[in-house]
């Protein structure tokens, strides 16, 4: 059959996505771009937040739609939604033909094999799963840029995060495996590995009794990348040892992303975030005084249950001094089935939002001022994008894909998609920069 997959939400479940591609594609299936040319429609979902959930239900019900106009036969559901919703969504949305979660996604080709003997099909698998090294995987990202997933669930249990209990606990996978297929991405040319997990720092400690990202990353250096990007890293867990073999390594970024959520000690608490503003403090310099040019992303949450006035002033003050390179800022999304729902003095909405608009309004001027400081300076840029003759669009060592900021770049050389530029800055807007390829500079000179 000829089947097109749509995947929403965060790169772990594109990876997910990547190998159901693979399963189906091994078994003989045809793998198409879109509904047009499809069989069957694969929606993989995103089910973390309330906006997330919408756009998965909103996407679901395109297609559904689609279905009854006889663009294609079959729909089925994948992902953190279906894991969540099951039997809600198949009430709701009949044209679903099947639901595939969490931890079933290897049961691809027997759901798809099954759909014209059954009415409906479940597929919830154990969500505690362990791991099938041998699953292949069909690569979606561009040809530059792909996702090494290091492992599955997560052991932190923040009070506000479903995430526990759709993808399980914490579980690694093995080093050998991991080291294997970096290499075959690296061999088919990929220039940046992101590696990613709910907890990258965390990586090891239950397969080897040890935290094991450092001894990874060692390996992972030793090949052909340009750039090795580490994601989701908790700041509890981020030790010495691993801020040193990324400083050590030039194909390792100087990049640290942390979710910290909140900086008042209260509020970390409510969230059983196991750190406290003094530790979050301490972690900061320390990566900055062992790498002076690190770029340190964060995520916040504001409007948690409880949150008083003076504590969200509190978060703008930390901000203010920490003077975070990236951080985006979430309103509170009340989840049924966590702690956090429990908690008393939920805000209105209008708070929570009237709070998102005064810290990114904060965060604007601390970016805006940064980057101003970066014009004259030389950086390398990976080009991911031409939108007319003489414009493209990259970014640099400091930007994660999809989620930092970009670098518009304006020359008449001829540059293909993939390439890495060296550039001077000669523009800053609030978030984005715009360059001129550094050999062009040299020839006005």
């Amino acid at each position: 059959m000829k089947i097109a997959l749509e995947s929403l939400g965060c790169s772990k479940n594109l990876v997910d996505a990547e190998i159901m591609l693979g399963l189906l594609n091994r078994k003989g299936h045809q793998l198409v771009g879109d509904y047009i040319n499809a069989d069957i429609v694969i929606v993989n979902t995103c089910g973390f937040i309330e906006s997330a959930k919408q756009e998965s239900v909103d996407s679901i019900v395109q297609y559904a739609d689609l279905k009854n106009e006889g663009k294609f036969k079959y729909l089925l559901v994948s992902g953190c939604l279906a894991q969540r919703y099951s039997e809600e969504l198949l009430k709701e949305i009949p044209e679903i033909d099947g639901i595939i979660g969490t931890g079933s996604y290897e049961k691809i080709t027997d759901v798809v094999d099954s759909l014209m003997d059954r009415d409906e099909i479940i597929e919830l698998g154990d969500i505690n799963f362990t791991f099938n090294e041998e699953l292949p995987r069909y690569i979606s990202t561009p040809p530059y840029l792909a996702y090494l997933k290091i492992g599955e669930g997560c052991d932190n249990n923040c009070t506000y995060c479903i995430i526990p209990k759709l993808r399980g606990k914490y579980r690694s996978r093995k080093l050998e495996s991991l080291v294997e297929e970096a290499k075959r991405l690296s061999d088919r040319g990929v220039k940046e590995l992101v590696v990613i997990a709910q907890d990258t720092t965390v990586y090891g400690v239950d397969l080897y009794g040890k935290q094991m990202l450092p001894e990874l990353l060692e390996e992972l250096s030793k090949m052909d990348f340009e750039w090795i990007r580490v994601m989701y890293s908790y700041p509890e867990s981020i030790t010495e040892e691993i801020v040193d073999v990324i400083a050590k390594h030039s194909n390792i970024c100087n990049y640290f992303d942390m979710p910290i959520q909140h900086a008042n000690d209260r509020v970390l608490k409510l969230m059983n975030r196991k750190t406290t503003r003094k530790e979050l403090k301490s972690k900061i310099d320390m990566i900055r005084n062992k790498i002076p040019d690190a770029t340190i992303r964060t995520t916040f949450i504001v409007g948690f249950p409880g949150e008083t006035d003076e504590e969200f002033e509190s978060l703008l003050d930390f901000v203010r001094d920490i003077k975070f390179d990236r951080l985006g800022a979430f309103a509170y999304s009340r989840e049924e089935d966590t702690p956090a729902d429990k908690l008393p003095n939920h805000l209105d909405e209008s708070v929570k939002k009237n709070r998102l608009d005064r810290i990114m309004m904060v965060q604007q001027n601390i970016s805006e001022s940064l980057n101003q400081e970066k014009i004259g300076k030389e950086y390398k840029v990976l080009i991911e994008d031409k939108i007319d003759d003489t414009l493209y669009i990259g970014r640099t060592e400091c930007d994660a894909d999809e989620i930092d900021s970009i670098v518009y770049l304006e020359t008449t050389n001829n540059i293909k998609i993939g390439d890495f530029i060296d550039v001077i800055i000669e523009n800053a807007y609030e978030y984005d920069l715009r360059a001129i390829p550094k050999d062009l500079l040299n020839q006005y000179n």
